[in-house]
């Protein structure tokens, strides 16, 4: 895999640009191409696709994308030490990739990508579910992309695909399972990174739903699942006590025991309850 682009072994880059790993940045570097092209496969078919990759660092990911035939890549990169190594990469793919060094929280997919548009990415640990979060929480839905292969500490993509009654059950699996269909597809250990993170990781594959599983107002929903499971441990019917005067009788209303936490709440309730609120 090293050789199938002609370009050098990724060792060798880090080594020729000089590229520590900055903890600051989140950053953790996959060296592996064939992990690489493993996760670029992930995302499906992307021939026919305009690829988003955040923090691409020296380019492992975004050679895989390339080499998997993606159509056009943008990858967002905020070290400016890593911007000659992906340089290499716009050189010998013409026209196909474009490096924008930036902070992917400031800068319009849209702007530089057509449809349809995959995100794929191995994130920043510092800044990867903040980024999740905005993908899922747009104004408007459908959003932006078709889909987000994303490579996360294995502690957050449990947290993304986790279902009621679990530890890992909370407001993330329920913004992500509204609207998309998620899974883990890949699991690696720390030893595959450089310097090795102190935790195993985890690629999550999200598939936009064309409508959200069930009807509820986005702002709403939201308010009431962050104040259920800000105070998780209490019952709902204290922890939601400042949502409605009488929230007792809403919760019900749903379906749902005053006397539950949030854990034990399954996705389609949250969204009757959501409605609930909605009548004022």
């Amino acid at each position: 895999m090293s050789t199938i682009d002609n370009l050098p072994p990724l060792r060798q880059v880090i080594t020729d640009h000089g590229l520590v790993a900055r903890k600051a940045l989140g950053q953790n570097f996959l060296l592996d191409l064939n992990l690489t092209a493993k996760i670029a496969r992930q995302a499906g078919d992307l021939t026919a696709c305009d690829v988003l990759e955040i923090g691409p660092g020296p380019g492992g990911l975004t050679r895989g994308l390339l080499a998997e035939g993606a159509r056009r890549v943008l990858a967002i990169e905020k070290d400016a030490r890593c911007l000659p190594a992906l340089n290499e990469i716009a050189a010998r793919y013409p026209g196909r990739l474009e490096v924008i060094h930036g902070d992917a929280l400031d800068i319009d997919p849209l702007a530089h990508l057509a449809p349809p548009i995959r995100v794929v990415a191995n994130l920043p640990y510092n800044v990867g579910t903040e980024l999740l979060v905005r993908w899922l929480t747009p104004p408007d839905w459908p959003p932006f992309w078709q889909s987000l292969t994303l490579m996360f500490q294995r502690e957050v993509a449990e947290r993304i695909v986790a279902r009621p009654g679990s530890k890992a059950y909370g407001r993330l699996a329920l913004l992500a399972q509204w609207r998309a269909d998620a899974r883990i597809v890949m699991s690696l250990p720390p030893g595959a990174f450089t310097p090795p993170p102190k935790v195993s990781s985890a690629v999550v594959h999200l598939t936009a739903l064309p409508a959200p599983r069930h009807e509820a107002d986005p702002a709403i929903l939201n308010r009431v699942v962050a104040a259920a499971f800000n105070q998780r441990r209490k019952m709902l019917r204290s922890a939601l006590k400042g949502i409605a005067p009488d929230i007792e009788d809403r919760l019900r209303a749903a379906g749902i025991t005053p006397t539950d936490r949030a854990e034990q709440v399954p996705l389609e309730a949250f969204c009757a309850l959501a409605r609930e609120v909605a009548r004022g």
